[in-house]
């Protein structure tokens, strides 16, 4: 699985040793997709097959009732589910999101733990495929309060001319 060693997996292996390397990673990614920065989200586990994402309750991601709102727990999904997909294909493949269907199970208060994985195994290089993400944002207390079923369309890296 040498092809699984994505620069991405590259970088968190070597921020993440050093002190303050999991809050530097997770602005490396902010700062290439800049709107995930709205949810300040701290990536705790990544991995080919595993990426937890927590993220702390406060007002900037509250709702008009004062819990965390759906589109900041979608956003946690979208990220926990990219970070996820992308450790888990083989380098030479790139993915996007091409269809997410949520549930809002509890109300979402108290720093919030998404874990995302495959729910198929990754294929080899080749032609694109769908591949199924599946997401669960748990509570302090391990409550399921979201979940997220993301389809991430993968495909072949165009060629560098």
């Amino acid at each position: 699985m040498a092809d699984h060693e994505h620069r991405l997996l590259r970088l968190h292996r070597r921020l993440t040793a050093l002190p303050l390397g999991q809050w530097l990673f997770a602005r490396a990614v902010c700062w290439q997709a800049p709107y995930f920065a709205s949810i300040a989200p701290r990536i705790e586990v990544l991995e080919p097959g595993r990426c937890e994402v927590t993220i702390r309750d406060r007002r900037r991601v509250h709702n008009h009732i004062g819990t965390v709102h759906a589109i900041a727990l979608c956003n946690m999904a979208e990220l926990a589910g990219g970070l996820c997909t992308d450790v888990s294909i083989p380098a030479s493949m790139r993915w996007i999101p091409k269809g997410m269907t949520v549930e809002y199970l509890a109300k979402a208060t108290g720093p919030l733990r998404a874990r995302a994985r495959p729910a198929a195994e990754p294929r080899a290089a080749g032609s694109g495929y769908e591949l199924p993400v599946e997401v669960v944002v748990r509570d302090r207390g391990d409550e399921a309060v979201f979940r997220a079923d993301i389809r991430m369309w993968v495909s072949p890296k165009p060629a560098r001319g």
